[in-house]
């Protein structure tokens, strides 16, 4: 296929152009600057220079390609207007690739987010992948659940005539250039001393590594059908004391428990501490049967063990 990629020099976009790559496909990706399109020449890629906020351009790139695979996101919003800003940006997005690909059956693949169907407190069991994204309201302002329009536009595209299909991400991707939540973890460990955790620790968290969540993408993009959701984790859960516990035994440091009320004060989470207690089970076996996946790498907890977390001195 001819593949239109947005993201592609981000985290899971430069481990998904050469996946792309390396199956045959030809791959263009969206580049705004002059390192960008560098970068994406290296990975093998062509070049389309745009941005996103260029609607027509992006509807243009999506008519002319197969497909089309959309990581990207507007970052630069997040400091001055939150997770609210980068949906409402995204939202055009995801909907002028549907005017340009409504009818042709092609196929849209997008990234959302793991917690999109709600937590375990919510589902009382994992979150499975024909959970939908559950509504948001003026109460989850501020929080990932503001993006869920996004995913409920994109798989509603199906009824256009688009293969449109959402790949859930966990909140840990990782690798060798991750610098996303669990490096973040990592670092706050250093700075006080010792590997917090919230409460009891039992709240899951999920991961998988880069490449495999790049394969899930990829596998979506050929195999995937309309309208549907599909899962990147490696396991069910992973508790967040067990994280927090791997860390502090690679730092030599304790894993302390952070009480439950002190969370939201100022201290030892910061800005994740809106975000530590979450409880995300999720299952995904619906992907695995459906893609023919299986996830590759190292999980989690040995990655941690691979050193390049941890570097010598």
């Amino acid at each position: 296929m001819r593949v239109f990629v947005t993201g592609g020099t981000g985290h899971a976009g430069s481990y998904l152009v050469p996946d792309l790559i390396a199956a045959g496909h030809e791959v263009t990706g969206l580049a705004r600057s002059d390192a960008a399109a560098a970068a994406l020449s290296a990975l093998g890629a062509k070049v389309r220079r745009g941005s996103l906020e260029d609607l027509d351009g992006l509807k243009d790139a999506a008519a002319g390609a197969d497909g089309v695979i959309h990581v990207a996101h507007r970052q630069d919003l997040l400091p001055a207007g939150g997770m609210d800003a980068v949906a409402a940006a995204e939202l055009p997005i995801v909907l002028a690739y549907g005017e340009a690909l409504a009818g042709t059956g092609k196929p849209l693949v997008t990234a959302g987010s793991i917690g999109s169907p709600g937590n375990g407190r919510t589902l009382d069991r994992p979150a499975t992948e024909d959970d939908p994204a559950l509504p948001a309201g003026d109460e989850h302002r501020g929080t990932l659940r503001a993006r869920n329009v996004v995913e409920t536009a994109v798989t509603g595209l199906a009824e256009r005539g688009v293969r449109s299909s959402v790949v859930r991400l966990p909140t840990i991707m990782h690798s060798t250039t991750d610098a996303g939540f669990l490096t973040t973890l990592i670092a706050v460990a250093k700075e006080k001393g010792f590997a917090g955790y919230p409460g009891d620790g039992a709240n899951r968290w999920n991961a998988v590594h880069v490449r495999d969540a790049a394969s899930v993408l990829r596998l979506a993009l050929e195999k995937g059908v309309a309208g549907r959701y599909w899962h990147a984790v490696e396991s069910d859960g992973i508790p967040f004391r067990a994280i927090a516990e791997a860390i502090g035994s690679r730092l030599g440091l304790p894993a302390v428990s952070i009480p439950l009320d002190e969370l939201m004060l100022p201290g030892y989470f910061g800005f994740l501490a809106a975000v530590v207690t979450l409880d995300l089970p999720v299952s995904s076996r619906i992907t695995r049967r459906t893609l023919g996946w299986e996830p590759g790498q190292p999980d989690l907890l040995t990655d941690l063990d691979n050193g390049h977390y941890f570097p010598a001195g």
